[in-house]
C-alpha cells in the first residue's frame, strides 16, 4: 500500500513538473531596450507597459525585461545598427543620435523646425511613412514614435528675444542646434547633459538648451534667470524590432503589440506635452507646479519677431547645412515628405 502511494505521489510530481515545463515553454520572454533612464517617459510609461501591462494583455503568454539604453552599455549612435543585426531584438533609438550615422533620420527634429507640439505632431505624420518604409528595407519594423518634452533655452543673464543670444556661449547637443546658435551670433558649446551644471557654474557657458523639466531636475533654475518657451527641438525617438525577431512572434502576440503600442505612443506624447508646460511652470514658480521644484525664473515668450527669425535661420542655415551634410537624396526626401507640410523647400547648391 505504501509502495503504491509512493509511486502515485511520484507520478503526480512528474505530471505537475511536466505541466510546469509546458507552461514555461509557452511563455515568451522579450528583451527590450528602452529610452533614457530616469525620465518620466521611461519610468511612468515604457517600463510599466512592458513589465506589468504586457503580461496581463497576453494572459501570461508573454513577459518582458526592459532596460534603458543608457544603462545597457549601448551607444545611442549604434542602436539602429544593433537592431538591424538582431543584437538588440527590440529597441528604442533617439533619432538625433541615429542621425550621426543616418543623417536623413534627423529630418523631423531639426533645430528650429517645430516650435510647438502642434508643429512636431504634424511633421512626424508627414515623415512617418518614409521612416517606416526605410527602416523595413533595413530589417527593422517600426512600431512606435515617441517624443520627449521640448528642448528650450535657459540663460543666466536677462534676455528678451532670440536675438539677445548673440555672443553668448550656449550649450548644444547636436550639429543642427549648433547651426541655429551660430546663426543667431552665439557661440555653440557641445556639452553632455551631465556636464551642464558644472559648465554653467564655472562660467564656461552662459546659456543651455535642454528640456524644460530636465533642466529643473538638475537645478538649472537655481543658476539661471531666464527661460525661452519656444521649443528648439523635441528629442524624437523610435521604437522598433529586428524583422526576424518580430516575425518569429506568434500572430496573436504581434496583434496585441500592434493594438497596444499606439496607445503607449499616445500616452508618451501626452506626457511630453504635459511635462513641457510643467517644466516652464516650475522654473518660473507658477502655483500649478506640482512635481518639480519652484524657481523664480522669467519666462521669455516667443514674439512674432522671434518666430520670423526662427523661420529665416531654419531655411537659410539649419536646413541648408543639413542638406549639405546629408546630400541631394536627403533634399529629395525632405521635399516630398516634410517640405510641403511646413512650406520650406530644401535646395541643393
Amino acid at each position: 500500500m505504501k509502495t503504491n502511494t509512493g509511486w502515485t505521489a511520484i507520478a503526480s510530481l512528474v505530471l505537475m513538473g511536466g505541466l510546469a515545463c509546458a507552461q514555461a515553454a509557452e511563455t515568451q520572454r522579450l528583451r527590450i531596450v528602452g529610452g533614457l533612464a530616469g525620465v518620466n517617459q521611461y519610468t511612468r510609461q515604457e517600463e510599466p507597459f512592458w513589465s506589468k501591462e504586457l503580461p496581463k494583455l497576453t494572459g501570461g503568454k508573454v513577459s518582458a525585461e526592459i532596460v534603458p539604453f543608457d544603462r545597457a552599455g549601448i551607444r545611442g549612435q549604434e542602436m539602429l545598427r544593433l537592431m538591424q543585426l538582431g543584437v538588440v531584438p527590440f529597441g528604442t533609438a533617439l533619432l538625433n543620435l541615429s542621425a550621426t550615422q543616418e543623417p536623413v533620420f534627423g529630418a523631423p527634429d531639426l533645430a528650429g523646425l517645430n516650435p510647438d507640439m502642434k508643429s512636431v505632431r504634424r511633421t512626424v505624420v508627414a515623415f512617418r511613412p518614409y521612416l517606416e518604409k526605410t527602416l523595413r528595407e533595413r530589417g527593422i519594423e517600426l512600431l512606435a514614435v515617441y517624443a520627449y518634452p521640448a528642448q528650450v533655452v535657459f540663460c543666466n543673464k536677462p534676455f528678451t528675444s532670440l536675438a539677445d543670444l548673440a555672443n553668448r556661449r550656449t550649450r548644444t547637443s547636436s550639429p543642427p542646434q549648433a547651426d541655429l546658435i551660430e546663426a543667431l551670433g552665439g557661440v555653440p558649446v557641445q556639452t553632455g547633459f551631465a556636464d551642464i551644471m558644472a559648465n554653467m557654474k564655472s562660467g564656461n557657458i552662459e546659456c543651455a538648451i535642454t528640456g524644460t523639466m530636465s533642466g529643473n531636475t538638475i537645478g538649472l533654475h537655481e543658476v539661471t534667470s531666464h527661460v525661452h518657451s519656444m521649443a528648439i527641438n523635441w528629442g524624437l525617438s523610435i521604437f522598433g524590432a529586428n524583422a526576424a525577431a518580430w516575425n518569429a512572434l506568434p500572430p496573436d502576440v504581434r496583434k496585441v503589440l500592434r493594438d497596444e503600442l499606439p496607445k503607449l505612443e499616445q500616452a508618451i506624447w501626452a506626457e511630453a506635452e504635459r511635462e513641457t508646460g510643467e517644466g516652464i511652470a516650475c522654473n518660473t514658480g507658477n502655483s500649478i507646479c506640482a512635481e518639480g521644484r519652484r524657481g523664480r525664473m522669467v519666462e521669455v515668450k516667443a514674439s512674432p519677431t522671434d518666430d520670423a527669425r526662427r523661420r529665416t535661420i531654419f531655411v537659410g542655415t539649419v536646413l541648408a547645412r543639413w542638406v549639405h551634410r546629408c546630400g541631394p537624396s536627403c533634399a529629395e526626401v525632405w521635399n516630398r515628405t516634410i517640405g510641403p507640410v511646413v512650406g520650406f523647400e530644401a535646395k541643393v547648391k
